[in-house]
């Protein structure tokens, strides 16, 4: 009776890393992080925003940070 031969593992190839992502996968990303942004940078165009001074002391000084 014969032992079982393995075949060789294939050579890993010496090229870059070719992986191609859709346009959708950074737009979508990024669309989302603007819309957030604006949001919190304009907490009056929110309508669920809180009316509480701790919250929009708090917006007021990010803004104007910002705004440096």
């Amino acid at each position: 009776m014969s032992a079982p031969t393995h075949t060789p593992p294939l050579p890993a190839s010496r090229g870059g890393v070719d992986i191609r992502l859709p346009w959708w996968a950074l737009v979508l990303p990024t669309l989302a992080f603007v819309v957030l942004l604006a949001l919190i940078l304009n907490p009056s165009d929110a309508h669920a925003a809180s009316d509480s001074p701790a919250v929009t002391q708090f917006l007021e000084r990010v803004q104007q940070l910002i705004a440096r």
